[in-house]
């Protein structure tokens, strides 16, 4: 059995920020540096005959080269090879881009620079996910949205903002990065969601779930930025929603 996967993607600056630090890998396109808004929807239908990637990375903000950071780590997820096995695949990407932003780092005395990665590999059969940080990744089914990646953070006091404790962009000799890595098989009608902070800090679970049952997936995708942006925008804004359909013969 074939499924389809449709999929709409936006990436935005938001209200308050200069600069978009915020990169996609949407099949196959990602962000340049200087170009860092998508200011129409990036909408499209892949067969799951063929591996088929999908991620978000936020360049820490208030980090320098934090655009730089998020601009590497998409550009080499373009670049993926996925065949038999997704989590090997994915793994050696985690450890190439953090080596290069690393080295980035080290070669433009760059105290600081990381991004966080949240990434969907779809196949024929499942999904391969895999994350490091805070941008989330949900599974809306049958009305439920359940976030399935895992945040890397450091428990903060109510109403503070967590650290992160991993995040591509590490020197090895300070810390082994641990991304988070699963497998699940998907069905007809699942909903995908991932996207940077910029929409869970505007918007609650529930709302977005209320959103994803009342639209399509395009549509969905410029009210959960419309509300985001009409809630504050304090953040740069990026939503990747893909769902799942059966390829049906007539």
């Amino acid at each position: 059995m074939n499924y389809k996967i449709l999929y709409s993607c936006v990436c935005h600056i938001g209200n308050v920020r200069s600069k978009n630090q915020d990169n996609i890998i949407c099949d196959g396109t990602y962000l340049e540096i200087n170009d860092k808004n998508v200011k129409s929807l990036l909408c499209g239908v892949k067969s799951s005959k063929t591996a088929s990637v999908f991620g978000v990375f936020d360049g820490l903000g208030g980090e320098a080269c934090g655009d730089v950071a998020s601009y590497i780590a998409a550009k080499n997820a373009a670049e993926l090879k996925i065949k038999k096995d997704a989590v090997s695949a994915l793994a050696d990407y985690c450890d190439r881009t953090n080596r290069e932003i690393c080295f980035y780092a080290d070669n433009n005395q760059v105290p600081a620079m990381g991004t966080t990665a949240a990434i969907l590999v779809f196949t024929r059969k499942e999904i391969t996910l895999c994350n490091i940080g805070d941008s989330k990744i949900f599974r809306f089914c049958r009305g439920v949205l359940e976030q399935i990646s895992t945040d890397h953070v450091i428990s903060a006091a109510y109403g503070v903002k967590p650290l992160l404790s991993q995040k591509l962009g590490i020197p090895p000799t300070e810390l082994v990065i641990e991304p988070y890595y699963a497998r699940r098989l998907y069905n007809d009608g699942d909903i995908y969601l991932i996207c940077s902070d910029g929409l869970t800090d505007m918007l609650t679970t529930a709302e977005i779930a209320k959103t994803l049952a009342a639209n399509s997936v395009k549509e969905a995708c410029t009210e959960l930025l419309k509300k985001a942006l009409s809630n504050g925008g304090r953040d740069n804004t990026t939503i990747i929603l893909c769902k799942i359909e059966r390829e049906r013969l007539f």
